[in-house]
């Protein structure tokens, strides 16, 4: 099974929640609010999808990636953390 099938209710919160912040973003720039405010709902948004992105490619890559016919290496698992990390410290 698939882990977006196992985590879709959190999956879903979490977009919701993106979903939250781009409106408010929204309402910002219709309300004409000063450029910091609407710069900060931006970076949240940002952030929210970005944490978002590095939960699913760590879950693409645990549950794909390794999950082949055969038991993972250590040095594959040692590779699939070192590209989970990069990836998690781009996104950031």
């Amino acid at each position: 099974m698939s882990h977006t099938i196992n985590q879709k209710q959190n999956l879903i919160l979490r977009a919701k929640r993106i979903q939250g912040q781009v409106e408010a973003l929204v309402r910002a720039l219709e309300e004409e609010r000063d450029c910091s405010d609407i710069l900060q709902l931006m970076s949240a948004a940002r952030g929210a999808m970005n944490s978002l992105m590095s939960e699913l490619l760590e879950g693409h890559i645990r549950s794909h990636v390794l999950n082949g016919k055969h038991r993972p290496t250590s040095q594959q698992v040692a590779a699939a953390d070192e590209v989970i990390g990069m990836v998690k410290s781009y996104l950031k």
